[in-house]
Order: C-alpha cells, then sequence, then structure tokens
C-alpha cells in the first residue's frame, strides 16, 4: 500500500490534468468559434482550426498574462501590506490614515481600529 502522501500527490496531479483539459478544451473552442465568427467578416483573415485557437490562447497567455494573471501582484501588494501594517504602532497608522485621507478621501477610522 502506497503512502498517504503519495496518494495525494497522485490525486492533486490528476485533478490538474482534468481541469487543464476543460480549461483548454472549453476556451480553446470559445477562442475557435469566436475568431471565426469575428475575423473574417471583419478583417478578411482566414479561419483556424481548434489546435490553432489553443496555440493562439497559449501564445496570448505567455505574452499578456502568464501565472501573474491569476495569484499576480496585486496578491501579493495585499499580503505585503497587511504585514507592514502589523508592525506599523497606532501612531504610524494614524500617519498613514491622515496621508491617504489627503491623498484619497476618507480611509478608516480609528474607532473602527479601537473596537478590534
Amino acid at each position: 500500500m502506497a503512502p498517504r502522501w503519495a496518494v495525494k500527490i497522485v490525486k492533486i496531479f490528476v485533478l490538474a490534468i482534468v481541469f487543464l483539459g476543460i480549461f483548454v478544451i472549453g476556451f480553446g473552442a470559445a477562442v475557435q468559434h469566436l475568431w471565426n465568427w469575428l475575423l473574417p467578416s471583419i478583417f478578411g483573415l482566414h479561419t483556424i482550426s481548434y489546435w490553432q485557437a489553443v496555440g493562439l490562447l497559449g501564445l496570448s497567455w505567455l505574452l499578456f498574462g502568464g501565472p501573474r494573471a491569476w495569484m499576480g501582484p496585486r496578491m501579493y501588494r495585499r499580503q505585503h501590506m497587511r504585514e507592514r501594517w502589523g508592525r506599523m504602532t497606532p501612531e504610524q497608522r494614524e500617519q498613514f490614515r491622515a496621508a491617504m485621507r489627503g491623498r484619497c478621501g476618507h480611509f478608516g477610522s480609528s474607532a473602527a481600529e479601537s473596537k478590534a
């Protein structure tokens, strides 16, 4: 009998392959149909096959999205700001709020923090 961690790894691997397959099938078909419906009539381009659509989808993912598109810098900035906020003293937090009020309008309140 295989160890539990090995079974979990195999399950995660199988689920990842299934998810990737559904992703490629679904989005590849969507790209193909949208391309063949719109671009030949608008710009006079040729129709594309399913695999060309999947290749186009992969190319656009590499050029414009990549792994940054899913969790990206926004997720990192949020985590970084939480850590920074946790290290601030109450005086520093109030100075930060005052600076943000000047730039962004109302930003938090000291009453909400005193309740927490």
